[in-house]
């Protein structure tokens, strides 16, 4: 379990690297797919947090955060998916970063719970 927690933890780690870069890009104006990629790494970056919600759980620590977690990676892709819509014009600088706030919480929160499945109580294997 510990193992991949670890694998979830460096997933998160690099699909933030990438989403930092590819955001800054599209806020200085470059496309030519990169929003899709941006959205796929997004969606990557929210999986491997539930990934490590759930481990969470199982290892009997940290249950609070797992939930928030779960509920905080629904709130990264709303946001994702409605973030063009928002606050259009000179205040949609606003949301975009409210955006870049919402997905560093979601790596905040990835690295709290790799940290408690590190040092949380393991189910025996058969039960």
């Amino acid at each position: 379990m510990r193992a991949a927690a670890l694998v979830a933890q460096t997933v998160v780690r690099l699909a933030a690297l990438v989403l930092i870069v590819l955001g800054a890009l599209l806020w200085a104006g470059a496309s030519g797919g990169l929003l899709a990629a941006h959205v796929l790494v997004g969606l990557l970056l929210v999986l491997a947090l539930w990934t490590l919600a759930v481990l969470a759980a199982l290892a009997q620590t940290r249950t609070g955060t797992a939930a928030l977690a779960v509920a905080w990676g629904l709130v990264v892709i709303l946001l994702g998916i409605t973030q063009q819509g928002l606050l259009p014009g000179d205040a949609h600088w606003v949301v975009r970063v409210l955006h870049l706030l919402v997905g560093l919480a979601a790596v905040a929160l990835a690295e709290l719970l790799a940290a408690g499945v590190r040092r949380g109580r393991l189910r025996p294997a058969g039960g």
